[in-house]
Parts: C-alpha cells; structure tokens; sequence
C-alpha cells in the first residue's frame, strides 16, 4: 500500500495546481453532473453526488460552478450527457490499469486512450482483464503530525472503519473503510477537530507488481498522461514503486 499512498499525496498536489488551471473544475463539473443524473440532485439522499460536491468544495470549486453541475445533470439546465466507462489494460512492466472515464464521446476516448498507452509502453486489454485485481474502498490519509495513532485507531474503527495502516517510511496514516461506511469515518475524523490529507472512493489493489528504474519512470509517465486526458476522472494501477522515483514525480 506504500506505492498507493505516495501517488495519493503526489495526486493531491498536482490537483492543487490543476485547480489554478481550472481543469480539476472542468472534471469536477462532469462527475457532479453524473451523479445527480443517475442518483438525483439532492446530496443527502445521493452519496456519490455528496462525496463528489465535497472534493470540489476541497478545491474550493465556485459554489454557482456546483449548482449549475447539478443542475445540468437533473436536466435542469441544459448540457452534454456524459457516459461512465471503465476501461482496463496494462502498463509498463505488466502493471494493472483500470481507468474511469465520463465521456460523450467513446469512440474518440477509447483511440485516444489506446494512442496514449502504446505511446508509453501500454495496451489496453479487454474488459474483466485486471479488474479482478481491485476492490472498492474508501480510502482516507491523515498526517501523523494531527494525531497519534492509538487515538485516531479508536475514532475510525468505532465510526465502522475497516483498517487502519501506518507505514513508517511515510507521512500519513491510511484509513480503509467499505465504500457504506466512508462518510461515517470522514466525518468521525473531522469531528476530532482532524482535516484529512485526502479522502476518496477508490480502487485498491489486492496484489502489487514492483517496478525500478526506467519501466518505473515510464510507467509515472504514462500515469500523468493519462490523468492529463480530459475524458479521464480517475486511474487506479497497481505498482510499487521505489520511494527515490515517486519523489522525482512528486517535485
């Protein structure tokens, strides 16, 4: 899971820089969009609707950007219907990919996405190739600095957390919870007075693949690409990855 946490950090500081792009808004905007089509346009009823008005609030989205995302997707306003795709494949040195995509286009996503895999040592597979690989979690950083961790132990599995791991060689605590429960363990943390690193749905990996060197780099290479791609909301892999190249991808 260390190779999972080191990219989360390194995702949320590229995230801080994408929002001053107004890019991260532009993907913020569509997965709000998506949600409220598919669940309604009230968050407390809609829980992917609240997680993802909260992570554009983290990112101090415009509140009026966010009313007209919902809107949108309630067919209150006008806007492009965008369709929820996952696409699976691998990367350099045989690392599983899952990539979610919200497009209105798939036939231009799925050419454009293959372009970008083979271009760094990738190929798409077909569906069910690696998703197998990956569970649903809720997944929560806190700095070590915020709390110890036989306190932050007893608030998070109380709120119905599923585990709680700290490796030494990093700066955060993780917090796995089941997808059911992530709010409840968010919000038991932030009652503590404790404002998260991150917190996210995402795709954990049950087994990692170990990559050094130039594949490692490549592979860092092909992970900013792909999240560089406009249709792309989210890419879960499974790789290990020396500390000294995720440190390199983090500057």
């Amino acid at each position: 899971m260390a190779g999972h946490s080191k990219w989360a950090q390194i995702k949320h500081k590229k995230a801080i820089v994408d929002a001053r792009k107004g890019k991260l808004f532009s993907k913020l905007a569509k997965e709000i969009s998506v949600a409220a089509r598919l669940g309604g346009g009230d968050p407390s009823m809609n829980p992917r609707l609240r997680t993802a008005i909260e992570k554009a609030k983290d990112a101090n989205m415009p509140q009026d950007n966010i009313r007209r995302a919902i809107q949108k997707g309630t067919g209150e306003l006008p806007g492009a219907s965008y369709e929820e795709v996952y696409y699976e494949g691998y990367g350099p040195g045989g690392v599983a990919l899952m990539i979610h995509a919200l497009t209105d286009n798939k036939n231009r996503t799925v050419a454009e996405l293959r372009h970008i895999l083979s271009k760094h040592g990738g190929n798409l597979g077909e569906a069910g190739c690696v998703s197998w690989i990956f569970e649903k979690k809720g997944y929560i950083l806190v700095s070590k600095e915020s709390i110890d961790e036989d306190s932050l132990m007893g608030i998070v599995i109380e709120a119905g957390a599923e585990d709680l791991r700290s490796d030494p060689r990093e700066d955060n605590y993780e917090v796995i919870t089941s997808v059911e429960e992530f709010h409840n363990v968010k919000e038991a943390i932030e009652r503590a007075g404790i404002r998260p690193v991150s917190a996210e749905i995402t795709m954990l990996p049950k087994t990692v693949v170990r990559i050094e060197g130039d594949v490692a780099e490549r592979m860092l290479r092909l992970m900013d690409a792909l999240e560089e791609h406009d249709d792309v909301q989210n890419v879960y892999a499974n790789f290990d990855i020396p500390e000294e190249v995720m440190a390199k991808a983090g500057a």
